[in-house]
């Protein structure tokens, strides 16, 4: 499994737009994603609620594991842009 990891950008880190956002784009890889955060098991990075869960507040850094380089590229980069602007 391939692992990334990203520091969240957006002001209310991933919850209500940002984590809905990353959510949908997680869904719609041709792979499962999990994502992760310090002290936390690994969640289904397409759901919504279990992605809330985490916790993740802005600067916190997350671990996102798949098999697609791609993917993972893709999604870093949504969680190191402000999803809130």
């Amino acid at each position: 499994m391939i692992t990334r990891t990203a520091v969240v950008a957006s002001q209310s880190g991933l919850h209500a737009r940002p984590a809905a956002l990353f959510a949908k784009a997680a869904g719609e890889s041709a792979v499962p994603v999990q994502i992760s955060v310090d002290g936390k098991a690994p969640v289904a990075a397409n759901s919504l609620l279990q992605v809330m869960t985490l916790g993740v507040k802005q600067g916190d850094t997350v671990t996102l594991h798949a098999e697609d380089e791609a993917v993972l590229d893709k999604l870093v980069s949504m969680l190191e842009t402000d999803l809130d602007a």
